[in-house]
């Protein structure tokens, strides 16, 4: 039984050549399926016709993901409408988003809302799905709450990724490809028999492409003029084991290494700052006019190295036993996974010589995770029913460094002191000496008032002498070095049946209890001299604010002023108080979450299901140093997430089977939604009391009666918003300012509207040859790329194009592809945030729109990690 089922597996997978939402590829049109039965998905973990399957699934077979180009999660959204895939300051810091909702990933101690399965194995952050996913079966997209069946922490969606089995018929193929940008890779792979009962597969390949950045790079010393570029290899290496007729094991080891420089960003708008830039000897893209926003550009500034290292490896093995007195299945799967990642950054962002980190190993992450799943499945006439059980043990381990430039001293003083001048109607002057001022230890408390304020009226200058005052600076080099290490334990247990009330009526319960124990253990530590210019400033608020109610100020005023000037000087990685700070806590939490759908059949071509599902995604810590002013977080805990998610929809496959036209109606509503923010000096996440989204999915597939030709695509409207709520609704009231545009608006990345449309065409044109052709598109409304979503971080409507024209055999032994990605050339945002240091955008106070964002004060400067531009070339495969 258990080869039988292994043959079946492979036919089902030859036989979905055009998948629902894809293309044809020349190389599967001869066993393309011409009617809607043949799209096949395990979307509740075993194989079921797409149209019978009571949930919103997006699938994609091989020819449609080869068609389409996609090699990574970030390829896929452009054949999904309602998902989109963005990354940041690293590849590794990769997000998706369903239906508008997903998980920032700068920050390791966040899960993700959309979950990532290979070859049933969970990946508890989305980075690890960056890159090349090798040869690719199908991959299939869950949308709303998939806890039941797919592990933990999939609150929003399920990415599940097939890769190709070995095979007992001998195989080979091998592709070479070239491209712009000095793109080129190669690839190959081998399966077949090595004995009667053990097949194999090995797949290589190596990629390299120059950055889509041009960079400036100023006094250096970084020597690369361009980023985000591709140089990584991998290899994936399989055997499938059949000991008898009841019996598969399938096991499979891979590993990657990248070796990389990524990733800068390029001004979107240059605020009033760029003076202090240019004073302290950096460039920055020029401001426009007015400040307003700049035209779309790749040109970034960046005098510091963002190299990039990263290895991912594992091994897993799936034995999957038939009992055919149960007409059952028990199945073991247990994974081993470690992935680690270096990085470097320039993180201002300019050519100034301010904040870094370096490629040395300080700042990184490695992430190790065991798990072992068991299940048992069985059907009757009546019944399938499936039991469970899923262990993981997890362990990260983050490292985070800055360091300080030559130039850090003199621009924090000119900012600080420019804030004194505005304040004082120029009595003080801008000065990169200020700091000094600030900073000096006291002497005579007599007299400390009145050698601070003269020492500021003299822009930084001893009173009554030629040098500078002589409190301490921001010492250059190597200031803080931090360590986090979070053990997570967690062990669930499900289970899933379908009950067949009638011949046309079914009913699913899931239920799944799962509980998490974490533990998080963390150093932070201040090197050197760091935090000697905070804690002076700290000792001078009473000097400051006598000085400032000498010159005039009343005492409230005088006294904020002074505590907020001591503050710009304490950021978290100038703060003493986090100088050898050592931190432990500990949690553990247990949450239930399951479903209840019912479907009913009208007849073999039209099912309407309703459905209810609870979602769950754990709690965690806040890896990074998070302050209330300048006092220390007293915890880097932050709650569970979880969502109710219910949906009405229609499957009608119609013209005797030909299309395919689905409809799903969905209402969901996330609690303490898990909003990674960036408040300009660090990543925080703070727990939203309420996110709704709600709206339709529409897909669409035509088998024509034209031999060769299909057509697809899909429709998601989504109204995403954040709940209203004021300051006392979160962890910590403190953040609200920079959250204020919240409450009651459309979330970030969550397009109103999104679209994908294709057209694949393949026909044989005589003489043993044919010709192939593939265009997909995905169209979003407007949407805002930041999280605290800022007018200047909204992206306009945009339309991406892929197309693709092959010529080859009608074998298939051979095929050659002209390609290109982003055809049209569309010039977007992936993700805009604040530049550190460079201005502000949230003011102190509320403000006439009832919010703290005022647009007519607005001083930030706005960066932004633009979309990939058009790539082309040319790809040869051949294969026997």
């Amino acid at each position: 039984m258990r080869l039988n089922h292994i043959l079946r597996c492979t036919a089902s997978v030859a036989v979905v050549g055009v998948a629902a939402f894809g293309f044809a590829g020349a190389a599967a049109a001869q066993d393309g399926p011409t009617t809607v039965d043949d799209i096949i998905v395990t979307a509740q973990k075993r194989e079921q016709s797409l149209q019978d399957v009571p949930i919103v699934v997006t699938t994609l077979s091989q020819a449609a993901l080869e068609g389409a180009g996609v090699r990574d999660i970030k390829d896929l959204q452009i054949l999904t409408p309602g998902m989109t895939v963005t990354s940041t300051q690293s590849e590794t810091a990769t997000t998706a988003r369903i239906r508008g909702v997903g998980t920032v990933g700068d920050n390791p101690g966040l899960e993700s809302s959309v979950g990532v399965v290979i070859d049933g194995v969970y990946r508890s952050r989305n980075g690890v799905g960056f890159g090349d996913l090798g040869e690719l079966s199908r991959i299939e997209v869950l949308k709303g709450p998939q806890g039941t069946l797919f592990g933990k922490n999939t609150s929003a969606g399920v990415i599940n990724i097939i890769t190709e089995a070995p095979s007992f018929t001998p195989g080979f193929e091998a592709e070479a490809t070239y491209g712009n940008f000095g793109a080129w890779g190669i690839a190959g792979s081998v399966t077949g028999p090595l004995s009667d009962k053990v097949a194999g597969r090995l797949y290589m390949a190596k990629r390299e492409r120059d950055g889509f950045y041009d960079v400036v790079t100023g006094p250096g010393p970084r020597q690369e003029t361009d980023d985000q570029n591709q140089n990584f290899w991998t290899a994936r290496g399989q055997l499938l084991i059949l000991p008898s007729d009841d019996i598969s094991i399938r096991l499979i080891a891979d590993y990657s290494k990248r070796d990389e420089y990524c990733c800068v960003s390029t001004q979107v708008r240059t605020g009033p700052t760029v003076a202090f830039i240019n004073a302290v000897g950096g460039q920055q893209a020029a401001p426009a006019p007015g400040f307003g926003e700049l035209p779309f550009s790749r040109t970034a500034y960046a005098n510091r190295g963002t190299g990039q290292t990263m290895e991912d490896m594992g091994f897993s093995a799936e034995a999957n036993i038939d009992i055919p007195s149960w007409n059952a299945t028990f199945t073991s799967l247990s994974s081993w996974r470690n992935w680690s990642g270096v990085n470097g950054m320039d993180l201002d962002y300019t050519t100034a010589d301010l904040l870094y980190r370096k490629d040395d190993g300080g700042y990184g992450f490695e992430l190790e995770n065991l798990t072992q799943e068991f299940r048992l499945a069985g059907a009757t006439d009546r019944l399938d029913w499936l039991v469970g059980a899923f262990l993981t043990r997890e362990n990260i381990s983050r490292a985070d460094s800055y360091w300080y430039g030559a130039g850090y001293t003199p621009f924090m003083s000119l900012l600080i002191s420019s804030q004194l001048n505005t304040g004082t109607g120029g009595l003080i002057p801008i000065s990169p000496n200020i700091i000094g001022c600030l900073s000096k230890p006291s002497i005579d408390p007599t007299m400390d008032a009145q050698f601070l304020a003269g020492c500021l009226l003299q822009g930084g200058m001893a009173p009554g002498g030629p040098t500078a005052a002589s409190g301490p600076g921001f010492g250059v080099g190597h200031g803080v070095q931090d360590h986090y290490s979070q053990t997570t334990n967690s062990i669930a247990f499900f289970t899933n049946n379908t009950v067949k009330l009638t011949d046309k009526f079914d009913v699913t319960l899931g239920l799944r209890y799962s509980n998490d124990h974490k533990r998080l253990l963390a150093v932070q530590d201040n090197l050197g001299t760091n935090g000697g210019a905070c804690a002076g400033a700290l000792g001078n608020v009473g000097n400051l604010t006598n000085a400032f109610i000498g010159a005039g100020l009343p005492a409230a005023a005088a006294g904020a002023t002074a505590q907020r000037l001591a503050a710009n000087v304490c950021l978290p990685w100038a703060n003493p108080q986090f100088d050898n700070r050592r931190i432990s806590e500990s949690n553990n939490g247990g949450e239930f979450s399951g479903t209840i759908k019912g479907s009913y059949r009208f007849n073999d071509s039209v099912m309407a299901y309703a459905s209810f599902a609870h979602g769950y995604k754990s709690f965690g810590y806040n890896m990074d140093r998070v302050q209330t002013g300048v006092t220390p977080a007293a915890s880097l805990y932050f709650p569970s997430e979880t969502v109710n998610s219910y949906e009405v929809g229609l499957k009608n496959t119609l013209f005797n089977r030909s299309v395919l036209l689905n409809l799903t109606y969905f209402n969901q509503k996330f609690e303490d939604f898990q909003l990674n923010t960036f408040l300009g000096t660090a990543f925080v996440v703070e727990s939203i009391p309420e996110v709704t989204t709600e709206g339709v999915d529409a897909d669409f597939v035509w088998f024509t009666p034209v031999e060769g030709l299909s057509f697809s695509g899909g429709v998601t409207y989504a109204d995403t918003k954040y709940g209203n709520f004021t300051a006392a609704d979160l962890t910590n009231p403190g953040n609200f300012p920079q959250l204020s545009l919240l409450p009651g608006a459309r979330a970030s990345f969550a397009p109103e509207w999104s679209a994908t449309a294709a057209v694949a065409f393949d026909r044989s044109i005589g003489s043993g040859m044919k010709v192939g052709l593939n265009l997909s598109a995905k169209y979003s409304t407007e949407f805002n790329t930041g999280s605290d979503l800022l007018p200047y971080k909204m992206q306009d409507a945009m339309t991406l194009l892929n197309g693709r024209i092959t010529l080859g055999a009608e074998d298939d032994r051979w095929a050659l592809d002209l390609w290109a990605q982003n055809l049209t050339d569309e010039e977007y945002k992936q993700v805009a945030i604040n530049a550190p240091l460079q201005g502000s955008a949230f003011q102190t106070t509320v403000q006439p729109n009832g919010t703290y964002y005022n647009p007519a004060l607005d001083t930030q400067t706005y960066n932004a990690f633009m979309g990939q531009p058009r790539t082309y070339g040319v790809t040869l495969r051949v294969r026997y």
